[in-house]
């Protein structure tokens, strides 16, 4: 029951992605631009890190990518909140679970496949690095947009409105890509700033998404970034899971 309709929900709402395909182009526009405008200026810089530069960019553009896509991700259920898509929902059968679990892996497929158009313009730009690190790097992007997308909703359910969701979703995503060194390696930070940088969840999925890049898959970099990313992610669930029930969303 559970399964048949999430893949109602995700069906629906897959459909609605499909209409809009420069809504999905675009919203990897700005990775896209980091790459091709901040990349070239990485190159051959000392980043005191394992691999060159293209092997410690992309991993965070990947991760950027789910941290604004699935941060924001609410801001649909917001609109279905106000035309009364929400409210008609709250009489079906369909399961309260259902419905945010086909929300978040439409979301999921669709950065996914944003994910897979940036590591093709990487790699048409000199990226190398093992496919196992390729695909590793995919799967804590999944795991990520889980998590982010399933608290999205769920503060979009508890909001009155985008005036409320925004300037959160803004105070939280902000600090988070500064801190957990999407853009540069926290090495090259000073010692104050690289240990506060371990308090942010996103530096360890970003540490360990660079390890698998260069190959480097049995360390306790990429140890900790995966349990790190599976307790967010069961966190992310099931804060939304509560919500939705309680909302009879």
């Amino acid at each position: 029951m559970l399964m048949h309709d999430t893949a109602l929900v995700f069906g629906r709402y897959a459909r609605q992605t499909l209409r809009s395909r420069l809504q999905m182009l675009f919203g990897m526009l700005m990775p896209l631009l980091y790459l091709v405008f901040f990349g070239p200026l990485l190159t051959g810089l000392p980043l005191g890190t394992q691999g060159d530069s293209w092997q410690m960019l992309v991993p965070g553009l990947l991760l950027q990518l789910g941290l604004f896509g699935a941060s924001f991700a609410g801001f649909a259920i917001i609109a279905e909140k106000h035309t009364g898509v929400v409210e008609r929902m709250r009489v079906t059968p369909v399961s309260r679970l259902a419905l945010l679990l086909g929300r978040v892996l439409r979301d999921t497929a669709v950065l996914l496949f944003q994910a897979l158009l940036l590591v093709l313009a990487a790699l048409a730009m000199g990226l190398r690095a093992p496919l196992g690190g390729i695909l590793i790097g995919f799967a804590f992007l999944a795991v990520l947009t889980v998590a982010l997308a399933s608290l999205s909703y769920a503060l979009a359910m508890k909001v009155a409105g985008p005036h409320e969701f925004g300037p959160v979703v803004n105070a939280l995503t902000m600090p988070s890509m500064l801190l957990s060194g999407l853009m540069l390696p926290m090495a090259l930070a000073p010692g104050w700033l690289d240990a506060l940088s371990h308090v942010m969840p996103f530096r360890y999925l970003v540490d360990a998404v660079r390890a698998g890049y260069v190959g480097d898959y049995a360390s306790t970099t990429m140890l900790y970034g995966a349990l790190v990313a599976l307790a967010f992610a069961a966190l992310g669930v099931t804060a939304g899971t509560r919500v939705f029930r309680r909302a009879g969303a």
